[in-house]
């Protein structure tokens, strides 16, 4: 047997691989609590609507149209609240959207916002998100039908579900569960709530968003049943020159970061869901809510299912060819929708229940060598840090030293051959994202 380079220095290195956190049977409660019944009569409903586009909004109905979807959704997170020992509110985001340039008129954009407090009101906040407007041929007809069940019914009914899991369990970070209006037009209830959370200094460590989660079979019946999609973006494009090169860091943005530990996390709690991961913000002509949080400069990822069927999104319900047009039900796998509400149930617990990401890390520069000085900030709740290490073409973190209760460490790895980072590790062995580190000559 032929045993890879990179193999033979870990093994005289004496390199330990990278240490899976101890499972928390908090964590797989909650992720066996997850329904695949309760998904598909949740769905149902939000289909049983009609449509739940922008420009329904005007339809003054119980049964009909997007805010009669909304006040429904508002229903089940206020019915799960009453399991929370009060620390879930609910409120309502509304505001006037000016009429742009697609649309035909200014329109009230209304999103749901269920906030289940943590128990420092000083920590960290973590978003589950999803919209809950849909679309038929025509994203500004308000009076056709648009039955939505994949896109978004599926994501919206996954945040619910998570909520409902959750929702008794006390977590140290604050966690959002929303379901934002108007993405379908320009990520408007998203960006608006985004921006309202960076001016109001709220403290986003991620936002891990769903949209089109729900089917297992592709167009051409590929059939997909234990996949799903995580997308996520590199460095912002304004990340001054030579900067992504010098660092080797074109795959480590903090979105990234977040990434890697919906895959770790994903595989521990929800097997069989595997988790794939796609370095782009989100597909070629398309775009989701995450891209809001990271426009604000928050971590952020989208689930999305591995096979996408275009003849089931933004169509109006018909056979055509012999082929059936439309976002029904029908073509909808609760099961796999189940598997994947268990993956962002999982990552969601691991990261409120366990410690921030290290802040402000640094690896030294100051001199040449053969070893990798790291230093960083203290982070609440940390018992100890792991410095992680992989080769610069692993898509994955490696290796790991635990380097005990210090904010300054050094590892006998050489920092011009290896990407390297630090994630903090709590009493009960839950470990953060990784934080990647700024050079520093100082």
């Amino acid at each position: 047997m032929i045993v890879p380079f990179l193999m033979l220095v870990a093994l005289a290195s004496g390199w330990q691989p990278a240490p899976q956190a101890p499972a928390d049977p908090r964590i797989v409660s909650m992720v066996s609590a997850v329904s695949a019944s309760d998904l598909r009569a949740f769905d149902t409903r939000l289909v049983g609507f009609g449509t739940r586009n922008d420009f329904s909004e005007q339809v003054h109905s119980q049964t009909r149209g997007i805010f009669a979807a909304r006040d429904w959704i508002r229903a089940q997170f206020e019915t799960i609240a009453k399991t929370s020992g009060g620390r879930l509110s609910v409120t309502l985001d509304t505001y006037e959207q000016p009429k742009t340039a697609r649309t035909p008129r200014a329109v009230t954009e209304s999103s749901v916002i269920a906030m289940l407090r943590g128990d420092d009101p000083n920590g960290p906040t973590y978003v589950l998100s999803s919209h809950y407007d849909d679309c038929d041929g025509d994203c500004t007809d308000g009076a056709g039908n648009a039955p939505g069940a994949d896109d978004n019914g599926s994501g919206v009914v996954a945040v619910i579900e998570a909520a409902k899991v959750m929702a008794a369990t006390s977590f140290h970070g604050t966690i959002i569960f929303a379901c934002f209006d108007g993405e379908e037009l320009g990520l408007w209830g998203s960006d608006h709530f985004a921006r309202v959370l960076k001016a109001q200094g709220v403290h986003v460590v991620a936002d891990l968003n769903n949209d089109i989660i729900g089917a297992s079979l592709g167009p051409d019946g590929t059939a997909a049943p234990n996949d799903v999609r995580v997308f996520s973006e590199a460095l912002p494009v304004e990340t001054k020159p030579g900067f992504v090169n010098a660092l080797g860091s074109e795959n480590d943005s903090p979105s990234r970061e977040l990434a890697r530990f919906v895959e770790e996390t994903s595989d521990q709690y929800a097997a069989p869901m595997k988790v794939r991961l796609i370095y782009r913000a989100d597909r070629f002509l398309r775009g989701g809510d995450q891209e809001s949080f990271a426009a604000q400069g928050f971590p952020a990822i989208r689930f999305v299912e591995a096979h996408e069927n275009f003849t089931h999104q933004h169509q109006n319900v018909r056979v055509e060819n012999g082929v059936q047009h439309g976002d029904l039900l029908s073509f909808l796998d609760f099961d796999y929708l189940a598997r994947v509400t268990q993956a962002n149930v999982a990552t969601l617990a691991a990261l409120a229940l366990g410690p921030e990401p290290p802040e402000n890390a640094q690896l030294v520069t100051n001199r040449l060598g053969y070893t990798s000085t790291l230093r960083w900030k203290p982070t609440a709740r940390a018992s100890s840090y792991e410095i992680v290490w992989r080769s610069t073409t692993a898509p994955q973190w490696q290796y790991a030293q635990d380097v005990g209760s210090v904010t300054e460490a050094t590892v006998d790895v050489s920092k011009d051959d290896y990407i390297l980072g630090v994630r903090a590790v709590d009493a009960e062995g839950h470990r953060s994202p990784v934080s990647y580190p700024t050079p520093v000559r100082g």
